[in-house]
């Protein structure tokens, strides 16, 4: 039987290595993977949230707007599939996903379109938030 040894380091200093090592379990919030298909970019016209939805109809998917969060969520009903099936690759996963949106895009304006499986997401510049022009007095 062998023994692991590690020589001038100490439990604590094993934990603080494994706590910021982006390998491991542990990594920055923007390289953190989802298991579900989603694309978010911002075009010409503002915020574009795009969802694979497969599947699903409109009333399957919720859609809420909570102050500057946007929650998008699809609850799989177990009761409803009772198939027996041969071979299953299409997955239906349950989602819930939330987001804080930026006051330069204006929830209270979004759309949302569900086409050929794709939920499309897409609110607007703000407003306020778009540049104007000052006269120098």
């Amino acid at each position: 039987m062998g023994t692991l040894t590690t020589f001038g380091t100490s439990p604590f200093d094993i934990l603080f290595r494994n706590f910021f090592e982006t390998e491991g379990e542990f990594a920055p919030f923007n390289q953190i993977r989802v298991n579900h298909p989603v694309d978010i970019y911002e075009d010409t016209k503002g915020l574009c949230i795009d969802i694979a939805c497969v599947g699903l109809t409109k009333k399957d998917i919720d859609l809420t707007i909570e102050g500057d969060i946007l929650k998008v969520e699809y609850k799989k009903d177990s009761n409803t599939d009772k198939a027996e099936y041969i071979q299953r690759n299409i997955a239906k996963r349950a989602f819930n996903f939330g987001w804080r949106i930026s006051r330069k895009f204006d929830l209270t304006k979004l759309d949302a379109k569900l086409h050929n499986g794709l939920l499309h997401l897409h609110a607007p510049f703000n407003e306020e938030s778009k540049p104007k022009k000052v006269t120098i007095k």
